[in-house]
Parts: structure tokens; C-alpha cells; sequence
């Protein structure tokens, strides 16, 4: 506010957490000079996209990037919104399968591979991100050339399975999140009881959504999982 910043590049958690704790301090964060949010570093849904928009009163622009490859600037997403676009100029990107090591068909998912072009005192050729993601089909509407990547759908490593169904964290979020009585945080636990695994999650729900009456929150609670089920089953 004092800098009159309209910018701002940050993780998705963080921004929802500045956001919670901005409103916390009595700080509306859609009354703030910032316009434009460019989130990345970590997965998120696109529920979690639209809770930052709605919180700061931004429009949220996915990026991707890591320290192997200079850092954040990998992909950026442009005004439409339809995938990322990698700097071909600087990198080769390859969506490769995870086990075989070979390209995945064009729109399907695997694992994202990189190669820097520009860098000299430490080049890297073929660097397996372990980040799950696939190639957009087709031309940006835009009009840019270079490929974009679809927004990161998880890690190669971060797969759950129970009851032999993989699931993975994004899954959980995405239904979690598009609940607006359910909070930022929640936790998944996995347990094997009696030989059979017990997939359970945890969920805040937000203050003005709490309520006395145990069927309501019974109800949601039933709602939550039937989606759930839905959603990974």
C-alpha cells in the first residue's frame, strides 16, 4: 500500500494466507493497489486460483520455474489463460513417462523434463522435474509460438494409492476447495487398519460457516465425501 505495488509474484498458499491474515488485521485486500498476482512454486487448483482472485481482488496468471533452472520464469501463462508458454528461447521442455523414460502422446500426461540453453557455468541437459503436467494441444489463441504446458498436476512422487486406486493430492484439493464453507488447510491421512488402507481428511471450516446445530455440519460433511468418492473412485 505505501509502495502502491500492482504486482505481485507469490505462492498460492502464501497469497491465501496474506489474504486471511490481511482481513484478520481489518485490512480489506481488494481495497489494495495490487491488480495482478502472478502465483506459482508449488500445485494448485484452479479453485485455489479463483479463492486468490476473489480474496485479493487480483487476476491470478499461473507461472512455473525452479532454482535448477534459474528460477521462476520457466512457463508463464498469457492473457488467455490456456496453458503456459515455455521460453523455447531458453529451454527445451519434454513430457516424458515417468517409468519408461519415453515421450508421452501429445495432450497426455507425464513427467516434465528440462534443458537450459543459456546457462554457461553450470548447464543442465534433461533435468527430470518429478512435476506432472502435459502439452496443450494446438495453436494460443494469442498468437505466440512457443509450446505451453498445462498448470502442474502433482509430483511423480507424490502419488497415493489405496485400495488400489491412485490418488493424487490435487484430487482432494480441487474438490475440497470448490466447497465454500471449507477453510485453506487440510490434511490427509492415510491408514492401514485391519489390513485394508482408511483414506480420511481433515478440513477446517471457516468462522462464519460454524454452526451449533451438528446436522448441518453432518450434512456437509457427507457432502464432502460423496464428492470425493466421486472424484477418485
Amino acid at each position: 500500500r505505501d509502495l502502491g505495488v500492482t504486482a505481485l509474484h507469490i505462492i498460492p498458499s502464501y497469497a491465501l494466507y496474506l489474504g486471511a491474515t490481511l482481513k484478520a488485521e481489518g485490512i480489506d485486500p481488494r481495497e489494495l493497489p495490487p491488480k495482478i498476482a502472478l502465483i506459482g512454486a508449488e500445485p494448485h487448483t484452479e479453485e485455489a486460483r479463483q479463492r486468490i482472485e476473489y480474496l485479493l481482488g487480483v487476476k491470478a496468471y499461473n507461472s512455473y520455474g525452479m532454482s535448477e533452472m534459474n528460477g521462476p520464469g520457466v512457463t508463464f501463462e498469457c492473457l488467455a489463460q490456456s496453458g503456459m508458454h515455455v521460453w523455447e528461447d531458453a529451454y527445451i521442455a519434454e513430457i516424458l513417462d515417468p517409468k519408461t523414460l519415453e515421450p508421452v502422446p501429445e495432450g497426455e500426461i507425464g513427467e516434465l523434463v528440462m534443458t537450459i540453453l543459456t546457462r554457461r557455468g553450470m548447464p543442465i541437459r534433461r533435468y527430470r522435474t518429478s512435476d506432472l503436467t502435459r502439452f496443450v494441444p494446438g495453436p494460443c489463441v494469442c498468437g505466440r509460438h512457443h509450446r505451453r504446458i498445462d498448470r502442474i498436476l502433482g509430483r511423480a512422487d507424490d502419488i497415493l494409492i489405496s485400495r488400489g486406486c491412485n490418488i493424487y493430492p490435487r484430487q482432494i484439493e480441487q474438490v475440497l476447495l470448490s466447497f465454500p464453507e471449507v477453510g485453506q488447510n487440510y490434511l490427509i491421512v492415510l491408514e492401514n487398519a485391519e489390513n485394508m488402507d482408511q483414506l480420511k481428511v481433515q478440513v477446517e471450516i471457516r468462522e462464519e460457516h460454524l454452526v451449533e446445530d451438528v446436522r448441518v455440519l453432518t450434512g456437509l460433511q457427507k457432502r464432502i465425501a460423496h464428492r470425493l468418492r466421486d472424484e477418485i473412485l
